[in-house]
């Protein structure tokens, strides 16, 4: 369900945010946090990918919060999306997942920030800030990661198998670790299960898995390593 605000014109000359997340008390703790900036205003919300293009096409924020894991959808395919359609607007992803792994897919998929939900009070505005100045924000960890992977890269490091996924494919692959089935998987991506097996093939040959047994434990195990 997407969530806007009635308009305001004390927020007009205001920087314009949305909030993408489908749990109300993060959306509410983020608006508390952005609201008391003088020059700051969440002007709505939504829970899903869907809802969330049709508020921005509506609202024309300045910046959008997304969530990368979302109601029957993904944050990253969501700022594809975003990015898409509103290439100037800029787009911070938030989430609980391991930044090492999730930080870099969502910079290849367009957003200019990356925060971890366990930090993103005491970095939300800073944030917003770096973003409106066209700059990109990471965690020291994040940036300091990426320059060593730019060092390796030049001497010929060969990526490891799970990098080497598609953003679709690495989607796929985290949620059958979670325990995610086929026909789930399918209606949460709105794709067929002939598709999601399809996936499923791929990463068994690109993970170098003869069965789909193996390629369930291996999921589970990379997705218990994360948390």
């Amino acid at each position: 369900m997407a969530l806007k605000k009635k308009k305001d014109k004390t927020n007009e000359n205001k920087t314009q945010v949305i909030i993408v997340d489908d749990h109300p008390v993060v959306r509410d703790g983020l608006t508390t946090i952005i609201n008391q900036e003088q020059d700051l205003n969440v002007c709505g919300g939504a829970d899903d990918a869907h809802q969330a293009l049709k508020a921005i096409g509506q609202l024309e924020p300045d910046v959008a919060i997304v969530d990368i894991s979302l109601k029957n959808s993904d944050g990253i395919e969501l700022t594809k999306s975003i990015k898409a359609r509103q290439p100037k607007l800029s787009v911070i992803v938030l989430s609980v997942h391991d930044e090492s792994v999730y930080a870099e897919r969502a910079l290849l998929a367009g957003a200019k920030a990356y925060l971890m939900k366990d930090a993103v009070s005491e970095n939300i505005v800073k944030a917003i800030r770096v973003v409106l100045s066209g700059e990109i924000y990471v965690s020291n960890a994040i940036s300091k990661k990426f320059l060593h992977k730019i060092a390796q890269d030049k001497a010929g490091t060969v990526k490891t198998p799970i990098e080497s996924l598609s953003d679709r494919e690495f989607e796929i692959f985290r949620l059958i670790g979670e325990g995610y089935k086929a026909s789930q998987i399918a209606e949460q991506l709105h794709l067929s299960v002939k598709t999601v097996e399809t996936y499923r093939g791929r990463l068994k040959e690109k993970l170098n898995i003869e069965s789909a047994g193996e390629l369930l434990q291996y999921a589970i195990k990379w997705a218990k390593s994360e948390d």
